[in-house]
């Protein structure tokens, strides 16, 4: 009689890893693929903050009229001095015969100290300014000393300023405008102890006139002016001049380079930075040089290396700037250039010599640069509605790439959950099988055991 064989639990085991190998395969193979595609995903996040880098500094270059574009020098700074905004016109201007504007200034006669109690019982002082303004201060018998009218005038903060002066012959009084010009001339009256500290033009009493409030007085280009103040600040459009002393000085307005230099040095650093962005994105490391250094990032093939639209986002970026020609001027004239290793240049000296000779045609070559790196950044990451010229949005082509590789990405992840569904319930129904049949190899290794036994014994019984 033939026996009954089984499989062995390590063979059952075996066969079913084998299946398992098999079954995973496909599954391994799109999350391989779903691993690249978020690669892919993450390098052009990265190009694209680059990018949206570069665009941003593109903004400091975009509206030349608001760049400070102005410097202003004086022969005489200790006369005069001045501040330019963009819109300052260029040209000269002599400031002739200054006269600062002043304040009023008056000081008491001598008191033997400033704690001294002054004698003529309680009274009042009004301060009353040739503007009209007023103030008064009231003091009782116990507080009439220098310290105390000084801190109860300033206390006012109205338009007169107090100090005390000391002397080793005593103490003053010195009341001065807190303002300047004509109409900060003041006169005083007073009642008791402090009667007198009366003064007024007409009737000045015992106090001294140290200064006459006066306004400033100039001539500019010729022409008459008078300020309430030493600071002029409509003058000459666009510019404040401080007048310093009296004297003559000459105002000089020119057109100077250092704010659209350093806007323009901004985005040549901008633009290093998307270019270099790409290249590691895009890069290839050999077999050998990733090898040698398998820990390092460096050595590792860049996640876009063949992809055309990186490559030629590069290429395009470059090109702004070593096609960049407009009025006569190249971008080398201005300072921009590329360097061996693939990137931009910024050289301000050779910006600054170039805007000297001719202003409107770098403003006219830097308009343009602006325009070619705008559309350029535009197309690579969009532009809203908003801020188009056109009024209308644009997708960026990232963008478009990235959403194309999402959607791949959702679609392999459905395929693995119903691969890996699958997979489960082909290798439980194997499970299954396999112990089906070894229950039924048990079972029938038992009934052949017994039928052994019967047979067996039916022979010895007929011999």
């Amino acid at each position: 009689m033939s026996s009954v064989s089984s499989l062995s639990s390590s063979a059952i085991n075996s066969e079913i890893a084998t299946v398992t190998k098999r079954l995973e395969a496909p599954i391994t193979n799109l999350q391989n693929q779903v691993s690249s595609d978020k690669a892919i995903i993450s390098a052009w996040g990265s190009i694209s903050g680059a990018v949206s880098s570069l665009s941003d500094s593109l903004s400091k270059i975009e509206n030349l009229s608001t760049i400070n574009s102005r410097s202003v020098t004086s022969t005489n700074t200790a006369a005069a001095t001045a501040t330019v905004s963009a819109s300052a016109a260029t040209g000269t201007y002599n400031l002739t015969n200054i006269s600062l504007a002043k304040g009023q200034e008056i000081y008491s006669g001598l008191i033997s100290s400033a704690g001294s109690t002054l004698s003529g019982g309680a009274g009042s002082l009004a301060v009353t300014l040739a503007s009209g303004k007023s103030e008064t201060i009231s003091l009782g018998s116990g507080s009439l000393t220098l310290n105390n009218i000084a801190a109860a005038i300033n206390k006012q903060a109205g338009g007169v300023n107090a100090t005390i002066i000391g002397t080793s012959a005593g103490a003053r009084l010195v009341l001065e405008s807190s303002s300047t010009g004509a109409s900060a001339a003041f006169s005083v009256s007073g009642t008791g102890a402090l009667a007198q500290f009366a003064y007024s033009s007409a009737t000045p009493g015992s106090e001294v006139l140290a200064q006459t409030a006066a306004n400033a007085s100039l001539t500019l280009n010729g022409i008459p002016i008078t300020s309430a103040t030493n600071t002029l600040g409509s003058a000459v459009a666009g510019a404040t001049i401080s007048l310093v002393s009296s004297g003559n000085a000459v105002l000089s307005v020119s057109s100077s380079p250092t704010g659209l230099s350093s806007n323009l040095s901004s985005v040549a650093t901008s633009l290093n930075a998307a270019i270099s962005a790409i290249s590691t994105e895009t890069k290839f490391a050999s077999a050998k040089s990733s090898s040698a250094s398998a820990s390092s990032a460096s050595a590792k093939t860049g996640p876009l290396l063949g992809n055309f639209s990186a490559t030629n986002l590069k290429n395009q970026l470059l090109s702004a700037v070593s096609a960049l020609e407009s009025s006569g001027l190249s971008a080398n004239a201005i300072g921009l250039s590329i360097t061996s290793t693939g990137g931009v240049s910024f050289n301000s000296t050779a910006f600054s010599s170039a805007y000297a000779k001719s202003p409107a045609s770098v403003g006219s070559l830097v308009s343009k640069l602006y325009a070619s790196l705008s559309a350029i950044s535009a197309s690579a990451i969009g532009k809203s509605a908003s801020s188009s010229t056109t009024g209308t949005s644009i997708t960026g082509f990232i963008s478009a790439q990235t959403t194309s590789l999402n959607d791949s990405i959702n679609s392999i992840d459905q395929q693995i959950t119903l691969l890996t569904q699958q997979s489960s319930a082909t290798l439980k129904n194997l499970a299954n099988e396999y112990t089906t049949a070894e229950s039924k190899s048990s079972s029938a290794s038992i009934t052949q055991a017994y039928l052994s036994i019967f047979l067996g014994n039916s022979s010895s019984s007929s011999g």
